[in-house]
């Protein structure tokens, strides 16, 4: 109880301040209206209220603060327009429509799973290679470092070109960029874990004879699984990340990106805002479902996640 009381009093917090802040920033567009209504606005003129203070506006024109928070296109959209916007783009509407927020989170969410898979698999065999192999440690590990320091917004465009020149289109491009962010995360993760014997147990594992492929699937592995889960719940969500930023340079009509864009394009800030709740949404129930998957799989191995 005392942690709901926790969370609630945040969340609560959080959507005041957010309130307070749709004031000064919409104040200016709201007052700007109002002339054009004919209503009597302090300063007068536009050239005036651009070099005023947002403060100084909201001091002298009280009578606009209610419709700060009603804006048709807001620079900052007040909780109750995202929250609507929301309801309408996924209960409202039908699946397969084009302006479901369900129907381009699954294009999304389809090519988020095959990106993670890629980088997961990927991850996972090179820390293995990194872990039993000096060469690997020394060689790998350093440039996996590197790879991480290239902007992904510079590098996405690059990856598409450079695929569709060879015919590559669709899916596969923007999962090839998801699986770019999500690999790295699993690597350090899975690295880390696969190390976490102490050596006290490694002599153990000696003194029964054990050959180095029993020592890895009874004794490293086993230990790793902790490790695993923690880098594959920041693994899912950095290629949710990767999969909306493959959508941005490619021009999709579908696609949590593609929803991003189009509000970019015609100032529909709200749509951009709701698309962004969209995405975290399903970030959330997606690091969720590891976290259910995690405390099985552990419960079942006798280990304390």
């Amino acid at each position: 109880m005392k942690t709901v009381l926790a969370v609630l009093t945040v969340v609560v917090t959080l959507i005041g301040i957010w309130y307070l802040a749709c004031v000064p920033m919409n104040i200016k567009g709201v007052l700007d209206a109002a002339e054009r209504a004919g209503e009597q606005v302090t300063p007068a003129t536009a050239r005036e209220r651009r070099d005023a203070s947002a403060l100084g506006l909201v001091a002298q024109n009280s009578f606009a603060i209610p419709r700060v928070w009603s804006v048709e296109r807001p620079r900052l959209p007040a909780p109750h327009q995202v929250a609507t916007e929301l309801w309408d783009t996924t209960v409202m509407k039908k699946i397969t429509s084009k302006r479901s927020l369900i129907y381009h989170a699954q294009v999304t969410l389809s090519a988020t799973l095959m990106g993670f898979a890629i980088g997961t698999g990927l991850g996972i065999l090179l820390a293995v290679g990194i872990v039993h192999s000096r060469v690997m440690d020394m060689s790998v590990m350093p440039w996996a470092i590197v790879s991480q320091t290239i902007p992904i917004i510079a590098l996405a465009p690059m990856i598409i070109v450079v695929l569709y020149s060879i015919g590559v289109q669709g899916l596969l491009p923007k999962a090839i960029i998801a699986a770019y962010l999500s690999f790295f995360p699993v690597v350090v993760g899975m690295v880390k874990g696969l190390r976490s014997p102490d050596h006290m147990q490694l002599d153990l594992m000696k003194t029964y004879f054990a050959s180095q492929g029993q020592v890895f699937w009874k004794l490293r592995l086993p230990s790793s699984m902790p490790y695993l889960f923690a880098s594959l719940k920041i693994g899912i969500a950095a290629s949710l990340v990767g999969a909306i930023v493959g959508e941005l340079p490619t021009g999709a009509v579908a696609g949590l990106g593609a929803r991003l864009l189009a509000g970019s394009y015609y100032g529909q800030t709200v749509q951009i805002w709701s698309a962004l709740f969209a995405a975290a949404i399903l970030a959330a129930a997606l690091v969720a479902l590891l976290g259910l998957l995690e405390q099985v799989l552990l419960g079942r191995m006798g280990v304390k996640p």
